[in-house]
């Protein structure tokens, strides 16, 4: 092993590199990429730029790790619709998370995500196409636990559960919009309960 490999490993090992990305991961969610600088990097994450550098490449690098990471440490709502007894159960239940999620106080606001794919202008292909898949994933949890409710008789067997798929899938992203602007969560609420009744 070379010299210069033996100390870069030696660097690496100098700091936590998990809770340094989780770090940087709240503070692109709170001030989002552009207003990110690499010094208020370094400082949050207590390391050096050379181990920035050397662990993970560039800002742009570690942009992409930090929403790789929040998608990893995050709790996986997916699950709610997967696991759900009924449609409206399940929608219900997934809503009343994501709701208190986006509006809790003590996170930066909205979804890290959703902030990502409102604020860049253009995005790289590696991270455009996590976004994409992102919400491709929530608009397919969404569509199967709807086609599980048509086939079992529980929502109307005419009803297009591929576009009211779409439209839940929009009203999550308007719901992380909306707590960043607008406090009051129970109208973010009623907007949801009014769209489950209606299913």
């Amino acid at each position: 092993m070379q010299l210069r490999e033996v100390l870069l490993i030696a660097r690496t090992k100098e700091f936590n590199e998990e809770q340094a990305l989780h770090q940087a991961m709240l503070l692109f969610w709170k001030k989002g990429y552009e207003a990110t600088s690499i010094p208020d990097l370094l400082q949050v994450m207590g390391i050096s730029r050379s181990s920035l550098y050397d662990t993970f490449s560039d800002k742009q690098a570690l942009y992409i790790a930090a929403l790789e990471h929040y998608k990893k440490v995050s709790f996986n709502k997916r699950v709610i619709l997967e696991r759900a007894s009924s449609v409206r159960t399940g929608l219900r239940q997934y809503f009343e998370h994501h709701i208190a999620t986006a509006y809790d106080t003590s996170l930066p606001g909205g979804c890290f995500v959703t902030n990502a794919a409102t604020t860049l202008e253009s995005p790289d292909e590696k991270l455009n196409e996590l976004i994409k898949t992102s919400f491709s994933n929530l608009e397919q949890a969404f569509y199967e636990l709807l086609e599980k409710g048509r086939q079992s008789g529980e929502i109307d067997k005419n009803t297009d559960v591929k576009a009211l798929s779409y439209l839940l899938l929009n009203l999550h992203q308007s719901v992380n919009v909306m707590a960043k602007v607008d406090p009051d969560q129970q109208r973010a609420k009623d907007m949801i309960k009014i769209v489950i009744e209606g299913i």
